[in-house]
């Protein structure tokens, strides 16, 4: 086993003391329940343990300005029961207050939930998609400039949204929820799950854009920022590569559209899926940049990232738009979209 990275040597020593300097003040662990999915016979439950102080009510939200969704502190160690209809598990929160576990359960096909709980508090309930063996069509949609426009590269736009502006003033992609409902409509028990190299930290205001401009309910696939156990960063594609494999061995009868943009590495990420897994791709669906977009993202004006050649060539059919309706347009012209 390699050693741990220095830098996350040093982030673990300084959550360590901050950690018991807080509960000696009688900060309590305080759980934060994220969407999780499963098939027959289990479930995956995400969550993280943080501390809060003395008299926090365990159904607040995180203000809705950003910064203070950056300033939590995680609860490493914490036992975590985990009610699944009739059973109880207990799982220990892992480094930085994560909970990412993989249960026995025995759950119907659809929306289900569990119960979460640390200490004497009372449970705190999260849900769970359940996709059944019928389930043959799965969405993995991109969430930055492909649901939602945020300019991530260009610094002082991403530091304005991350940290400044509320969720509903946040703006969609145009066309992108109509999309997705055509896809809801062909396909009613469609599984959709949101693939982001964003931070935990905005899971619940991310989950209410999307509610609240019409996308349909799914897992968010979130990271972390900071150090790792191998280096100073965390890597998007990194994360992204996993959990689109975890994806694919989890849920093995779900073919895939894979949903992206042009503006970071979504086409090389979803062209190596495809060419890897040919058989689990339905189609890649990748949403072009305006020019405005790719100023931001690259400095100079750019034409889209192409999709590399080997997916196309492999039988992995892709198309492009500059929006959402362009994308329903070009996957009903590959008939990949029931025609209205």
């Amino acid at each position: 086993m390699s050693p741990t990275h220095r830098a996350a040597r040093i982030e673990d020593g300084i959550h360590a003391v901050v950690e018991r300097r807080l509960t000696a003040r009688g900060w309590s662990p305080h759980l934060t329940p994220y969407v999780g999915y499963g098939a027959p016979g289990w479930v995956r439950v995400l969550a993280r343990v943080l501390l809060a102080p003395p008299g926090t009510p365990r159904d607040e939200r995180p203000e809705r300005r950003g910064w203070r969704r950056f300033t939590t502190v995680s609860a490493e160690g914490i036992d975590v029961r985990v009610r699944l209809g009739e059973e109880t598990h207990v799982v220990t929160s892992g480094r930085d207050g994560y909970v990412d576990v993989r249960l026995p359960a025995d759950l119907p096909a659809g929306w289900a939930t569990a119960q979460l709980s640390v200490g004497d508090t009372a449970p705190v309930e999260t849900r769970l998609r359940i996709v059944g063996p019928e389930t043959t069509y799965g969405v993995v949609s991109d969430v930055d400039d492909t649901v939602i426009v945020t300019m991530l590269p260009r610094p002082l736009v991403a530091f304005r949204n991350a940290f400044l502006v509320r969720e509903s003033a946040r703006t969609p992609v145009p066309g992108m929820a109509g999309l997705y409902a055509d896809i809801v409509r062909a396909h009613p028990d469609v599984v959709f799950c949101y693939l982001s190299t964003g931070a935990w930290n905005t899971a619940a205001a991310l989950g209410d854009f999307l509610a609240r401009h019409g996308y349909p309910p799914g897992p968010l696939l979130l990271t972390d920022w900071g150090p790792t156990s191998t280096g100073w960063f965390r890597s998007g594609p990194a994360h992204k590569h996993a959990q689109l494999e975890r994806l694919f061995a989890d849920l093995p009868q779900v073919r895939w559209l894979l949903v992206g943009d042009d503006g970071q590495h979504d086409p090389t990420i979803y062209a190596e899926a495809a060419v890897a897994h040919p058989d689990r791709v339905r189609a890649i669906a990748i949403r072009q940049l305006s020019i405005g977009e790719q100023l931001a993202h690259h400095g100079v004006p750019t034409g889209p990232d192409p999709l590399t050649s080997a997916a196309t060539e492999g039988g992995t059919p892709a198309v492009w738009a500059p929006d959402g309706s362009g994308l329903a347009a070009a996957l009903r012209r590959r008939n990949l979209l029931p025609r209205r």
